[in-house]
């Protein structure tokens, strides 16, 4: 009986050290203490056919997720990234086959952003209106950035790449921070190098609702008048009309005349920087709520219904690829809706075309 309770210690004895050795050689969990996982190494990584003609930086974004772009602007800058051996731009188009080295990149360094948080992840998945093998389209909130940039870590991409982790999105275009409605993602680079060829083309149709001061001279007219951007003394972007700018092009129409307002229909033919908001200032009918290009006095009186942003929506999106038609809409915003319904007491009926 002695023996036997002697084998029986040892036996337990030889399982727990077992086991304790088993502990030992698993990963502990991560704790909010642990040193950080160690940088990340070089990585030399060739362009498939799927991203030939894609631009660096948009390459980069895509292999260094929640990277910002001012960290990519960085290290291409510095020449740690590398094309084939050579220095490289951020606007520089690959080729497929192109060598890329990428240096090692650790992400939300002090000064630089983290994990987006949980409530702007869930308002911009809100925001889907489409989704497809080829396109993710939203409706995109006013306040929210395009993309990061100065100032701004999180923009829509960034925001929705974290959100889908497993997809390769794209912005095929752009729409200012402050202003609200239709923004075509693409899933694929041959969906994205499509509609970028249909937009270069002209074979894209975008049309936006604003809210601009008085009555315009015509119900219907064409702006044609090139822009040209320029960078004031503090560093603010301004756009304006000069006969040296980028050909530009925008057709409005008035859709309800108010006492001292309009509500218009844009539809754009170019694609520039701030296009409509110029436009309709050198018409003399600056937009409601545009605190660079508009008219403070305006501005004030619209406050008073409600109006707390740039009164600019991207109403409708249309173009098509091969024999596919794709069409996208979005309903004014809410915030926006509620100004004009303010405005119907102060409605002008119409007296015919003029």
């Amino acid at each position: 009986m002695k023996t036997r309770t002697s084998a029986t210690n040892r036996d337990a004895d030889s399982s727990r050290r077992r086991a304790a050795a088993e502990r030992a050689a698993r990963p502990s969990p991560a704790t909010p203490n642990a040193a950080p996982p160690a940088t990340p190494r070089v990585q030399t990584v060739v362009v498939d056919d799927d991203r030939d003609g894609q631009r660096l930086d948009n390459f980069l974004a895509g292999r260094l997720k929640g990277a910002p772009k001012s960290l990519i602007y960085r290290i291409c800058r510095t020449g740690e990234v590398r094309v084939n051996g050579g220095r490289a731009k951020p606007d520089q188009r690959l080729a497929a086959g192109d060598q890329v080295r990428i240096p090692p990149v650790r992400l939300a360094e002090k000064g630089e952003a983290g994990p987006p948080p949980g409530g702007q992840l869930n308002r911009i998945e809100a925001a889907i209106v489409h989704e497809d093998r080829d396109f993710l389209v939203i409706d995109k909130p006013a306040g929210i950035a395009s993309h990061g940039g100065s100032g701004v870590s999180f923009g829509a991409i960034e925001l929705l790449r974290a959100a889908r982790p497993r997809d390769t999105l794209e912005l095929a275009h752009r729409l200012d921070r402050d202003t609200s409605g239709i923004l075509v993602l693409t899933r694929k680079r041959s969906a994205l190098t499509a509609l970028q060829a249909a937009i270069r083309e002209g074979r894209v149709e975008k049309r936006y609702l604003a809210l601009v001061e008085g009555a315009l001279p015509k119900t219907r007219l064409v702006v044609d008048a090139p822009l040209r951007k320029s960078v004031l003394q503090g560093g603010e972007r301004m756009v304006r009309v000069d006969g040296e700018g980028k050909p530009s092009r925008s057709r409005f129409s008035e859709v309800e005349r108010y006492a001292g307002a309009s509500l218009v229909e844009v539809a754009l033919e170019t694609g520039r920087t701030h296009q409509i908001r110029v436009h309709a200032q050198h018409l003399g009918h600056p937009l409601a709520g545009d605190e660079k290009y508009g008219d403070r006095a305006f501005n004030k009186a619209m406050r008073e219904f409600g109006l707390k942003r740039l009164f600019l929506h991207a109403a409708r999106f249309e173009f098509a690829i091969g024999e596919r038609s794709y069409g996208f809409s979005a309903p004014l915003a809410p915030e926006l809706a509620a100004v004009i319904d303010a405005l119907q007491g102060r409605r002008v009926p119409r007296s015919g075309a003029r």
